[in-house]
Formats: structure tokens, C-alpha cells, sequence
């Protein structure tokens, strides 16, 4: 029983410092979030006022909040008591255990700060890279975000972006449409590209220079082929494609030009057809 009530003298005394030392840690953990979530905020405003480049205000704001964050970690260890040289040796060694067993978030982070550096690409650019084809929706600490034409969101290590390959569709401006064209062997092939071309400078989307043309790529089985090469801002680029596939159909119809269907030529040798019945 003695023993019980030591106990509890000494636990008094003990809940008695700590107890508001918690409270106010917790209070204050609260209170610094959402000042970090402010200044975060704020943050980005000042760069965007600065124009500074979208890309590169996701990253640091991102940057920025984990500094913060981590300060306010620290800050509150030493408010209930922890040493703060202690505390930050600790953090320290667990910093590297867990850069040791992260080594994969740490190529992203290098990846991030790579492409913020050189600008292979840009938020709002259509890309492809990492067999995915898509807009930059933002660019963080590890990963960029894109969308696909389909509306899909693809999340993308930067570690393996910086080091792959990357078709950048939009940097110039301007993109080269390519329209494959079948038209039938007994058709004029002049007079076909003619009536392709009449269409393709009536279409103010498409640019003069570089100059739009009609060639013929291949002999095929069934057709001889041709490439309608055109010209325009890389936002026009679907929507020209799209409109000429079926205004070429249409205007070929019309001048009686045969778009063929595969067909084969069948041979018979050795077949007296006098004696089929």
C-alpha cells in the first residue's frame, strides 16, 4: 500500500508538468498546419505575381511546406522537453536510414529537380514519355501528373522520366499532321491531290510555311497510298485531322475517285470451264 501511494506522489507531480506541456505541443501543432497551409498559400501568390513559371511553383511550394513542416516537428520535440540536439541526431540518423530504404524517392526528387533545371517540358505541354501520351497537369517533389486523351490521370515517377526519352508535342507551337490517303489504281492521281489540295488551302488553320502537301508513299496491295502532310498550332492538330479525313472522303466521292476496298485477283489455270456445271 506504501508503495502504491509512492507511486502516485510521484506520478502527480509528473502529470502535472507534462500534461499542459502536451496540451500546448498539440495546440500548437494545430495552430502551425494551418499557418504552414497560409504561407504555403501565400507563397504561391507571390509567384505568381513574380510569373514565375507554373512548373516550378508546384515544386517549390511543395518544397517549402515539408521544410516548414519539419521545423514545426522540431520546434514542438523541444517544447515538451526533448533536446533539440538530441532530437535532431535522432532525425538525422533516421534520415539516412530512411534515404537508404527510399533510394527510389530520392531519384525522383533528383528526377524533379532535373527537369525544373533543363525544362524538357512544361505544365500544360502534351508529352509522351514512359510509353504514356498525355497533357502536364503539374510537376511535384516526386512525381508529374499527367492527363491522357482519355481523361485518365497518369502519376509518373520524375526518377525515370529523367531518364528517358521525352516527346515534347507542344514546345514549337507548331505540329505536322499527317493524313493517310487511299485512292484506287485506276484513279488520276494528279487530279486527286489537286482536289486534296484545294480543300487544304481553303482551311485557315493550316500554315503556308512550312507549305502543305500531297504525296504518294506507297504502292499498296489494294490502293495507292498518299500522305496529306499539313501544318498548324499544335491545338489544331486533331481537329484538322479529323475534318479532312472526311472532307477528302467526301470530295473524292464526289469527282467519282474510288477509295478501294482489299481485294484479291484470283488466278485458275488448268480448268475446263465447259465441263462445270
Amino acid at each position: 500500500m506504501d508503495r502504491i501511494e509512492e507511486l502516485w506522489n510521484e506520478f502527480i507531480p509528473l502529470v502535472a508538468a507534462y500534461v499542459p506541456k502536451v496540451l500546448l505541443a498539440i495546440l500548437t501543432l494545430i495552430i502551425g498546419l494551418w499557418v504552414i497551409k497560409g504561407i504555403t498559400r501565400l507563397f504561391k501568390r507571390r509567384m505568381e505575381k513574380r510569373e514565375v513559371d507554373e512548373s516550378m511553383r508546384d515544386f517549390l511550394a511543395s518544397l517549402v511546406s515539408i521544410l516548414l513542416k519539419v521545423t514545426l516537428v522540431i520546434s514542438i520535440a523541444s517544447m515538451v522537453g526533448v533536446e533539440t540536439a538530441s532530437f535532431v541526431g535522432v532525425l538525422a540518423a533516421a534520415s539516412l536510414a530512411v534515404g537508404l530504404a527510399l533510394q527510389g524517392s530520392l531519384a525522383n526528387f533528383a528526377g524533379g529537380v532535373l527537369i525544373l533545371t533543363f525544362k524538357p517540358y512544361k505544365v500544360g505541354d502534351v508529352i509522351e514519355t514512359q510509353g504514356v501520351i498525355g497533357k502536364v497537369d503539374s510537376i511535384q517533389i516526386f512525381n508529374t501528373i499527367m492527363m491522357t486523351p482519355e481523361n485518365r490521370t497518369a502519376i509518373i515517377p520524375n526518377g525515370p522520366i529523367s531518364n528517358d526519352k521525352v516527346i515534347n508535342f507542344t514546345k514549337s507551337g507548331v505540329l505536322r499532321t499527317d493524313i493517310p490517303v487511299g485512292i484506287s489504281y485506276d484513279a488520276n492521281i494528279k487530279e486527286a491531290k489537286d482536289i486534296i489540295m484545294k480543300l487544304v488551302e481553303a482551311d485557315d488553320r493550316i500554315l503556308d510555311d512550312p507549305a502543305p502537301a500531297v504525296v504518294v508513299t506507297s504502292l499498296g496491295d489494294n490502293s495507292v497510298n498518299l500522305s496529306v502532310r499539313v501544318y498548324g498550332k499544335s491545338d489544331d492538330t486533331w481537329p484538322i485531322f479529323f475534318d479532312h479525313i472526311e472532307e477528302i472522303k467526301v470530295a473524292l466521292d464526289k469527282a467519282g475517285i474510288g477509295i478501294p476496298y482489299p481485294q484479291r485477283d484470283i488466278h485458275v489455270h488448268g480448268l475446263d470451264l465447259g465441263k462445270v456445271s
